[in-house]
């Protein structure tokens, strides 16, 4: 417990840091929102990525598949990885860039606005938003807070409210300047978790074919091309899953910001490289709650012998990583959640700030000092 404290308040000391730094470099609404429209590839494609997979596909949605689906939710990952993050770049990228800078647009709301001449559009996009990010980030919230209640033994609304208050922070002090930056380290801790996850798994389970023999004892469909639920349940979730980037406002912002079209190549591949490794490693694993979890042993995973799919994922982390390595895992999912909050939250508060707010009543886009109204 005093080294998984130590290491958090490390973690949120360099969090902190970074925040001061993307403070200093922040001098204006296109700073705060958009890196000043000239952030890198590697920042963007982190950024990118750790917005994109959450604590939600950590906890919750690769237990449920993998449990469901075995390793055919393998799919999942090559169209997440392939469509919602190669796809949107190449389809994407160079023509959201170009049309927001000649539009001179920040925002979604912005572009739709200028693009199609419509106010009615831009009020209408930003409302939705808005209300759909809700959800979206209680989600979030709830799994973060569910992971502090879990490791620290600390009541859910203490959590809830630390973890608010630390996001509005760093938030407010340097933007998406900050932003970036942040995800740069998220996405190096989620890169080394993911791959500790995979070895302890493979080194567990005999290597990939006793994973295959043990997976095929139980059922051969959970070694197959389609999982037990059929093609169209796994189509569904693959369509599902790998379209929506295409049309997620806080993925898309991460175009307005980038330097150039020689910048969208290189992260296009560097993001797309990031998703097979994290997708890929989590759907496999997923698959692996049924090899190394059952009711006797893992009590806390089942209700009555029915698998509780939120509790799965932690509890094999808890039975298959060493306990000297489980503050790595804890670090991996709280950088996941961080990130996509992070990413909600400047999108969500831009959106009443600049695209309601400042429409309705009509006036310029305020100077420095008053900058950080735009986070709150």
């Amino acid at each position: 417990m005093l080294i998984k404290l130590i290491v958090v308040l490390a973690y949120a000391a360099v969090i902190v840091l970074i925040g001061v730094i993307g403070y200093k470099r922040t001098k204006s609404f296109l700073d705060f929102f958009l890196g000043g429209g000239k952030v890198g590839p590697w920042l963007t494609a982190f950024t990118y990525g750790t917005a994109y997979f959450s604590a939600v596909l950590f906890i919750g949605f690769a237990g449920k598949v993998g449990w469901a689906f075995g390793l055919s939710g393998l799919w999942i990952a090559l169209g997440n990885s392939l469509i919602g993050v190669f796809l949107v770049w190449w389809l994407l990228g160079n023509r959201v860039k170009t049309a927001s800078t000649k539009l001179k647009a920040y925002t979604m709301p912005e572009y739709l606005d200028a693009r199609y001449d419509s106010s009615f559009l831009k009020i209408f996009s930003s409302i939705a938003i808005f209300i759909f990010f809700v959800p979206y980030t209680a989600a979030v919230y709830m799994g973060l807070s569910y992971l502090f209640e879990v490791n620290f033994g600390i009541q859910y609304w203490q959590a809830l409210a630390f973890i608010a208050a630390f996001t509005g922070i760093y938030m407010v002090m340097g933007g998406y300047k900050s932003m970036t930056m942040i995800d740069f380290v998220f996405g190096i801790i989620m890169t080394v978790g993911v791959i500790i996850l995979l070895w302890f798994c493979l080194k567990a389970g005999d290597g990939i074919s006793g994973i295959v023999n043990k997976l095929n004892a139980i059922d051969p469909k959970l070694t197959s091309s389609v999982g037990p639920p059929g093609f169209w349940a796994l189509f569904s979730l693959v369509f599902l899953t790998s379209v929506a980037p295409l049309g997620m406002p806080q993925l898309l912002q991460k175009f307005f910001a980038i330097k150039d079209k020689k910048a969208i190549r290189t992260g296009m591949i560097a993001s797309t490289c990031f998703a097979i490794l994290i997708t890929g490693t989590v759907y496999f694993v997923g698959a692996l709650t049924r090899i190394f979890l059952d009711p006797v042993n893992n009590p806390a995973a089942f209700s009555d012998t029915v698998p509780r799919f939120d509790a799965l994922m932690p509890e094999l982390l808890r039975t298959v990583i060493p306990q000297s390595l489980s503050v790595v895992m804890l670090l991996l999912i709280l950088s996941a959640s961080m990130s996509t909050l992070a990413a909600l939250v400047l999108i969500s508060s831009s959106t009443i700030a600049r695209d309601l707010y400042l429409s309705l009543i009509h006036i310029s886009e305020p100077t420095r000092p008053l900058y950080i109204s735009y986070a709150v």
